[in-house]
């Protein structure tokens, strides 16, 4: 018996026939599905003192469970002191399993511990059926010792769906549990 994720089950079982009806799909195959989750981190601080980078790389992978990648820039800004090649960012794809678990943690956990938490603005779609979120603290997530950080860095995370709308996409997201603001059906 191999082991399959909360959320995966939950979508097969659930929500499958709940978006099949709702948008009166014809086949299984037409409901839109999560494809992946990004996380990316702009640090552009990290040119002054690189141990910002290397501690950023190493909470980034505590979160998503999988190792983190710096992105470097493209090109030199000498008004930055930035020099191409230089790296100014992490970033993690989770897919398959490591993605429902994420997911499952940041709505579960990461998300309710928020200050003054009242839902997600679901002003973030992009018009192609994908989600991006902004966190402005990585404390939230439970795997990050509050004690041994030295700077609070925000994240963007990007849910990637198949969902031709954003209609489409938001049914989706509610239906694995997002707090958006307002839900309207």
């Amino acid at each position: 018996m191999s082991y399959t994720p909360r959320l995966r089950s939950k979508y097969e079982s659930d929500i499958i026939p709940a978006l099949k009806t709702e948008f009166n799909y014809s086949n299984q195959m037409e409901v839109p599905r999560l494809v992946k989750i990004c996380l990316n981190q702009g640090l552009g601080v990290a040119i002054a003192d690189k141990k910002i980078m290397d501690t950023a790389l190493e909470e980034m992978s505590l979160i998503s469970g999988q190792k983190a990648v710096p992105t470097k820039s493209k090109k030199d800004v000498s008004n930055f002191k930035l020099r191409r090649g230089m790296p100014i960012g992490a970033r993690v794809t989770l897919r398959g399993t490591k993605m429902y678990e994420f997911l499952d943690r940041l709505v579960a956990v990461s998300l309710p511990r928020i200050r003054d938490f009242r839902g997600i603005n679901e002003k973030g779609f992009d018009g192609k059926g994908n989600f991006t979120l902004g966190v402005s603290e990585q404390i939230i997530f439970p795997e990050i010792n509050i004690d041994k950080i030295n700077k609070i860095l925000g994240m963007d995370i990007t849910f990637v769906t198949t969902a031709k709308t954003d209609k489409e996409a938001y049914a989706l997201l509610r239906e694995f549990g997002i707090p958006f603001k307002n839900i309207k059906k």
